[in-house]
């Protein structure tokens, strides 16, 4: 069994001050005064670091089949040869505002007598995917919608990595009342600042005998894909070493992901990544709209603002009709100049899956998107939908294409190796996100890019990967047809796959 304990509060030491001398020459001075409190910092460690759980290889197998993760996955992709432990660290950030606020994050460590498992070792950095649980815990490996968590510490802690997982602001430890949803600047100076506790809390966790050896790894899945990437760019402009990163199936380049959900090619899960985008660019920048009114319809707009992250669950949220469950724009186009955009039906794999996100109960006010098209009809994006120079557009004058742009990461090149993964079909967060990187990159030896779905070349190191992810896609096709491999492909076929991928990429340095 795995054992719980909390590690005790350090005590504060009592300084006792010396009495008076009692010499005649009066010279001596009076005791100074004790040091004021430190100013708090980004990166400071908040307590101590508090004892989650401790898990043996096999009981961290165990932990896995309660969660229901396929045993097709686990044969594939955990071979856990560490004990570990897995802690929960409090530490300081930035809200957007840049105002100092707390945040947490999951520090999982190899506590064992291999030589793998001991030691100086490497650090993983890891940023999760979208997530509507406000109390969302990556320190927790046993709730039910933790898959995330428990395959970090499955395929990395488990094997010798030590890993630091954000939480993220607006998440569980948070006092921030919404989640600054892919705001690049604010995302990565809070995985920044998880690095720098985690490195704070390391000593204090553990036996001396693993410690980080300096080889800083920087990963992510979907969301955490976009974070990943952009905390890449943030320790590099920082001066920070970092030794490779890579980030998955994210949306990296988000003016023209963004447009294209505009132009109809609507994908899975936009209700929930939309309404976390508009709030928190909202809330940073204060200008997408006057009131919820304008952007969201009047039957969402009340409570759109503080809606998500959320305590209830999203088919909660579904069912009390505070959250469309598909559709995002009406079935009726906004201008009759884009009735085939009402939805797309290009890729034609795709087309099904853009259609749901019409409806009559949608999201979006047809005025909100006839303003977004409008504008991106005079400023177009470089990569979307013509591919002209594949930037970001020159200067959009809607406010959310504005944001977009400003977080848009066709802005600069890793001077460290890069390893891209992501699935060509994904109906989530398109491929085009990985495309138009691997485009503006294409002159970088340090950008390698990894279709999960495609064929086994000559020499393929990810061979093993891709035949992995088609024998689960095949199975899940036989189960239940095309459906079924749409609904699992974001999360349960590329994600695992893709992080097995990114360990033997790690493996390498």
């Amino acid at each position: 069994m795995h054992r719980y304990r909390q590690l005790p509060i350090a005590c504060l030491a009592l300084w006792l001050l010396s009495a008076c001398s009692d010499s005649d020459d009066g010279d001596n001075p009076p005791p100074p005064d004790p040091d004021p409190d430190p100013v708090a910092q980004r990166g400071d460690l908040i307590g101590d670091p508090q004892l989650a759980a401790s898990y043996s290889p096999e009981e961290l197998l165990a932990v896995a089949v309660s969660n229901d993760v396929a045993a097709l996955l686990l044969e594939a992709v955990l071979t856990p040869e560490c004990a570990i432990e897995v802690y929960r660290i409090s530490y300081q950030t930035v809200d957007p505002a840049g105002n100092l606020t707390p945040a947490s994050a999951a520090l999982m460590v190899p506590n064992d007598t291999g030589a793998a498992c001991q030691g100086g070792r490497p650090m993983v950095v890891y940023a999760h995917g979208t997530n509507t649980d406000v109390a969302f815990d990556m320190s927790d490996l046993e709730s039910a919608n933790n898959t995330e968590a428990l395959l970090m510490a499955g395929v990395f802690a488990a094997e010798g990595y030590i890993v630091v997982a954000p939480n993220y602001v607006g998440y569980e430890g948070s006092t921030l009342g919404y989640h600054p949803y892919l705001n690049a600047d604010q995302q990565s100076k809070d995985m920044i600042d998880a690095l720098t506790a985690a490195r704070s809390a390391l000593p204090l966790a553990t036996a001396p005998d693993t410690t980080d050896d300096g080889r800083l790894l920087v990963t992510g899945y979907s969301q955490g894909g976009y974070v990943a990437m952009a905390t890449h760019r943030a320790l590099q402009e920082d001066g920070a070493s970092v030794t490779a990163s890579a980030p998955m199936s994210g949306p990296y380049a988000t003016s023209a992901f963004g447009d294209a959900i505009f132009q109809g090619r609507v994908t899975g899960g936009s209700p929930v990544n939309l309404t976390l985008l508009l709030t928190s660019y909202q809330n940073a920048y204060g200008d997408l709209y006057a009131s919820p009114a304008e952007a969201f319809e009047p039957q969402y707009a009340a409570d759109i603002d503080g809606l998500l992250p959320s305590s209830s669950s999203l088919s909660e949220l579904v069912d009390q009709g505070l959250i469309p469950d598909d559709a995002i724009f009406s079935s009726t186009p906004p201008d009759a100049a884009y009735a085939d955009l009402t939805p797309a039906t290009t890729p034609a794999n795709l087309a099904p899956v853009f259609a749901t996100g019409f409806g009559t109960d949608h999201l979006l006010t047809n005025d909100f998107r006839l303003a977004y098209l409008q504008d991106a009809d005079l400023h177009p994006d470089g990569g979307f939908p013509t591919v002209v120079d594949g930037l970001p557009p020159v200067a959009p004058d809607n406010p959310f294409r504005i944001a977009l742009k400003a977080n848009d990461l066709r802005n600069w090149t890793p001077a460290a190796p890069m390893l891209l993964c992501a699935g060509n079909a994904d109906p989530a967060v398109l491929y085009l996100n990985t495309e138009l990187m691997q485009n503006y990159w294409s002159a970088e030896t340090t950008v390698s890019v990894l279709d999960i779905d495609s064929p086994v070349a000559s020499g393929d190191p990810y061979e093993s990967q891709k035949e992995q992810f088609a024998a689960a896609r095949e199975i899940l096709e036989l189960a239940g047809g095309e459906d079924e491999v749409l609904q699992n492909y974001h999360a349960g076929l590329v994600a695992p796959f893709c992080l097995s991928a990114v360990k033997t990429f790690f493996d390498g340095f």
